[in-house]
């Protein structure tokens, strides 16, 4: 990429809609695929179906026990799957509201849900420091794999182009499984790590860590690129993510910020005030031109 595209890239810091509803935090906040809609999590147990676009709540899911930690939305938006405190995993539909299934087998709180490639599995990552992985065309409640080599409690999971399992943890790892070749691989961070991003173009693996700083790797080597800093993070699980044309990293912060950084210079070009609280979680529109973010102030907003 040019410095000119670089320069060219906006990065949406104006907000057009504060999305109120949520009965305390809301965890986690996630587009479908396309960009149309978003799912929020929320610590009230609920997850809620947005327009971002008009600002408008379109539906309510309510099923979980406890706190709701993650979701994915399947790529035809006809389901979605969601985590949480319960230690279920729950596959729901999403026109009718209803469960569809319940995956049990995690001993604790269940972190992060993704799906793999041809959304043929459903991949977990928990409390329980163990990833799980479940075959979605099964009616079976459990788990077709389990990789318990962690040693602390698995934070983000992620699966790449070519099926490799990528999970981080606060063991202060972050791992990649090549299920297939039967190989494993670890990079130390020496810092817990709440959260972990895949570069667009699948090359790099973005790790948000408890020592304030973000980790970019070299996905294959495992070499670290480069670290950014400036923004607060001491006790909270926060998102990181990169931009679509993969030109700026960006995260929330425990003061309330948002904050981007230039991905080759490691400086930081744009931070702003989004929250009165943590800014627990955040997701950039596929096309770059919308990011939603999420609070313990109980709110999600959108910026253009």
């Amino acid at each position: 990429m040019s410095d000119a595209d670089n320069d060219r890239e906006t990065l949406p810091k104006e907000e057009i809609f504060c999305l109120k509803g949520h009965d305390g935090p809301v965890l986690a906040v996630r587009f479908n695929k396309a960009g149309t809609y978003c799912l929020s999590c929320g610590k009230d147990r609920s997850i809620r179906l947005w327009n971002p676009h008009r600002g408008l709540l379109i539906k309510t899911y309510a099923g979980h026990g406890y706190d709701v930690r993650d979701a994915v939305v399947c790529a035809d938006n006809s389901k979605f799957a969601s985590c949480g405190g319960d230690r279920q995993i729950f596959l729901w539909d999403v026109g009718t509201g209803r469960t569809i299934r319940k995956l049990r087998g995690h001993d604790g709180v269940v972190n992060s849900v993704c799906l793999g490639p041809g959304e043929a599995t459903l991949v977990t990552g928990g409390y329980d420091q163990s990833v799980r992985v479940w075959d979605m065309r099964s009616r079976s409640f459990d788990a077709i794999q389990t990789i318990k080599s962690f040693a602390d409690s698995v934070t983000s999971v992620a699966v790449s182009a070519n099926a490799e399992i990528m999970a981080s943890s606060v063991d202060g790892t972050v791992r990649r499984f090549d299920v297939r070749g039967g190989c494993a691989y670890v990079d130390q961070m020496h810092a817990a790590v709440t959260s972990m991003a895949l570069s667009n173009d699948g090359n790099c693996v973005l790790a948000s860590c408890l020592d304030a700083r973000l980790r970019l790797l070299d996905k294959g080597s495992g070499e670290l690129l480069a670290e950014y800093k400036g923004h607060k993070q001491e006790s909270a699980k926060m998102d990181c993510s990169l931009t679509p044309s993969d030109a700026h990293v960006l995260s929330g912060s425990e003061d309330g910020r948002v904050c981007y950084w230039d991905l080759v210079e490691e400086t930081m070009v744009e931070s702003f005030q989004a929250h009165s609280g943590v800014v627990c979680s955040l997701a950039m529109h596929p096309d770059g031109n919308l990011l939603l973010t999420s609070s313990t102030d109980g709110t999600v907003k959108v910026w253009q």
